[in-house]
Formats: structure tokens, sequence, C-alpha cells
């Protein structure tokens, strides 16, 4: 049988496919990792356990599907009826049995590669709406299955680290936090530091005065920016002197 291939012949996007295709394999090794009975343990998301984690991962990978199947038809259909059928979707999820669950993730997760390989050419600048009421093309798609797959795998607290999250994921990820932080106006007096590297990176209000500085290794950033922790980051200006040195927590992101 001849091997099937992504449609799509756009070096940037057949990348950032192998990006997340890569975090899917990453997920899917964290959590094969853990027994049955692990999966019941509890994670770096408050009130959720590794069953939520892995339900979620699940589910949303159907409902990336479903937005390149609009893309692909032109028949709209939204990742979820709403929120609440979100919530109660993941809520239901984690209450099934280890071999449900497992399989939820590995299906799921090979029908959203199939609707990728599958997508035309043409098909990728379609626009589709996700859950928050964007307007994006298809091709965005593929950013938001990979952050959820890096990310949660780190969530899954049995070894995976920010540090094995790929460099061009972790600036992307800084990219959105420190974006959401702008929208809303809570990163006023704040500026992050990316230190380490050939060229540094720098977010956050620059032009304030009198700024609180947050500095670190890529991986330790954006572990603080995404609030699951501050190990590797120093912090020196307003907010940390008011904090006696510590360094403060971020902003809201989600």
């Amino acid at each position: 049988m001849v091997a099937r291939h992504d449609q799509t012949t756009d070096p940037e996007l057949l990348a950032a496919l192998l990006q997340a295709r890569r975090g899917t394999a990453f997920f899917a090794r964290k959590l094969n990792e853990l027994t049955d009975a692990e999966l019941d343990g509890d994670t770096l998301l408050p009130g959720w356990t590794r069953r939520h984690i892995t339900a979620h991962i699940g589910y949303n990978a159907r409902a990336i599907a479903r937005l390149v199947e609009w893309a692909a038809t032109g028949v709209e259909t939204p990742m979820y009826a709403s929120t609440d059928v979100r919530d109660h979707e993941i809520n239901f999820g984690a209450t099934l049995s280890p071999i449900a669950l497992r399989h939820l993730f590995d299906h799921s997760a090979v029908h959203l590669n199939v609707e990728w390989r599958d997508l035309p050419e043409d098909a990728w600048h379609h626009k589709v709406r996700t859950i928050q009421g964007r307007e994006v093309p298809a091709s965005e798609t593929v950013w938001m299955r990979s952050r959820e797959v890096w990310m949660h795998a780190v969530d899954l607290d049995n070894g995976a680290r920010f540090a094995d999250i790929p460099a061009p994921v972790l600036e992307r990820l800084l990219k959105d936090i420190t974006g959401a932080w702008k929208t809303r106006r809570t990163d006023t007096g704040l500026v992050v530091k990316v230190t380490g590297q050939d060229q540094e990176l720098t977010f956050g209000d620059t032009t304030a005065e009198s700024p609180t500085v947050v500095s670190g290794p890529l991986p330790s950033v954006v572990e603080w920016a995404a609030g699951r922790g501050n190990g590797g980051v120093t912090a020196a200006g307003p907010a940390a002197d008011a904090a006696q040195g510590a360094v403060p927590a971020a902003p809201k992101w989600i």
C-alpha cells in the first residue's frame, strides 16, 4: 500500500505539523509511563487529576478535528456547543475506565492527524472559529493542538519538564501568554526577560519607568509565566521589593 502524506507543501506548516505530532508523541509517552492507578493522581492543575488532563487532551483532539472538517467541507462544525458542554465532557471523560480513557487519547489523536493529513492545500487558509470566538485560518489549529499537548504533558507531573519542550514552542507560548496580559492590561509595570540566548527576548511593559523585571532561562520563564512555578527565575523592582525579594506571581493567563 502506498503511504499517504500531508497534502500541504508549505514548509512552515509542515514544520508546525511535525512539532504538534512530536508533542502528541511526547504526551503519549508520559501517559503510558503511568499505571492505571496513577491516573487518579494529582497534577500541576488544581482540581484536576491525570484523568481530567487525559480526557481534556482526548476531547480537545476531537474538537480541533471538527474545525479541520469545517475548513475542508465549508459546513460549520464548532469546537464545542458551549464552554459548559466542554467542561461536562471533560468531567465525564475523567470517570471512564483506564482502558477507555487511553483509547480516547489514542483514537482521537489518530483522527485529528488524518484530518490534517487529508486537508487540501487550498483549504488551510479557510476561516474557522475557536471556542473563544476568534476567527482564524485552519492552519492555526496546528498551534492550538501543539500548545495543548506539550504543556499538558508537563502538567501530568510525572517527570516532564518545561526544558523538554522545544524552544520554538516555548517562545510562542511566551508570546501568547504575554500577549494575553497586554490585552487585559495586567502587565502594567512588569517586564519579562529571557536570558542565556544569543538574542535576549523582552516582553511586557517595556515603557515603564520603574518596572518589576522577572528574568531567567526560557524554560523557567515560561514555567513562571504559565503559573506552574518560579524555579530558575529572579525578580527585581517594586513588586519584588514589596515581597522582600520573592518572585511575584505571574498575571493570570487563561
